[in-house]
């Protein structure tokens, strides 16, 4: 059996391969449309992860006839909707800001649970809240709120709040309409569904597709591998092992890898953003901390 220190570091991998999407995704941006990488992107995914399961003997057509329509209406929110918004968010927005707001994604998906599944938040997830849409509001206007009033300047980091609620939707349908198979399977298959909705999207869209430059093409198979299809593997393993909410809890990191990672670039992140990504941390860990005990007092 695995130890839980090593399912640890394998969460802690994926988050790290997250991170650097942010960063990998500009270069590959500059020579493809959004649709057509998020098409690539899920296609190979889609590919690597059918003949993975495969060697493993996965169950994947029964389950895939069974219950299509979950499948299709999770991977339309969570892989179509989400990675649209993303790549084109980062058209015109910075990978520090779109993976500080993304930072902000375990809050949106509490606030999504209460409403859609009743679960009920606490009181330090309503205090929490403000502080982190407060570190939003810096690190989208750069330190200057009269930002705000021109939305064609924040238009990418408009789009990625989009795109966190599309992540947090995709939270909140999995654990509501996600069949009982194995993680491997629901990976593939959710994948696959979300593959082919955007392969259609994109070859619907008129955009053509291209082909790419010696280094993007390094970026794209690491965002394949690595950040999806290792990074998927690796979530999925400490779901099955820790549960959501506690795996969850790493999402934390992805903006101190996508910063680390275009730092390493050479897009180094101004201080607005590093206040802004404190304030959003520092709510979002609020939130998450577990509450302390109080300790049993003896009668006597």
């Amino acid at each position: 059996m695995i130890k839980n220190n090593t399912i640890y570091l394998l969460v802690i991998i994926a988050t790290l391969f997250w991170g650097a999407n942010f960063a990998l995704a500009g270069p590959i941006l500059q020579e493809m449309s959004p649709l057509w990488l998020a098409a690539s992107r899920f296609g190979l995914s889609a590919m690597l992860m059918m003949v993975f399961a495969s060697w493993r003997r996965e169950p994947l057509l029964a389950p895939a006839m069974q219950h299509i329509k979950a499948y299709l209406i999770i991977a339309a929110v969570g892989i179509g909707g989400f990675n649209l918004l993303f790549f084109y968010a980062l058209q015109t927005t910075s990978a520090g800001n779109a993976s500080l707001i993304m930072a902000t994604n375990p809050l949106v998906t509490i606030v999504l649970a209460a409403l859609v599944l009743g679960e009920r938040p606490s009181k330090r997830l309503l205090l929490s809240l403000p502080l982190a849409l407060v570190g939003v509001l810096v690190v989208i206007s750069s330190g200057d709120m009269s930002k705000l009033t021109h939305l064609q300047n924040i238009q990418g980091d408009v789009l990625m709040l989009g795109g966190n609620l599309a992540w947090a939707g995709y939270n909140v349908l999995s654990r509501k309409l996600m069949p009982k198979q194995s993680a491997l399977t629901n990976t593939t298959l959710v994948m696959s569904a979300g593959a082919l909705i955007l392969l259609a999207a994109a070859a619907l869209s008129g955009d053509h597709l291209t082909t790419l430059g010696f280094y993007p093409s390094v970026d794209l198979a690491i965002m394949v591998v690595g950040g999806t299809v290792l990074a998927y593997l690796f979530w999925n393993t400490g779901i099955a092992r820790f549960g959501a909410g506690r795996t969850a809890l790493f999402m934390n990191l992805i903006p101190v890898f996508a910063m680390l990672t275009a730092a390493v670039m050479g897009q180094l992140p101004n201080l607005a953003q590093i206040m802004g990504g404190g304030l959003v941390i520092s709510g979002v860990a609020l939130a998450m901390m577990p509450l302390r005990r109080r300790p049993e007092v003896d009668e006597g």
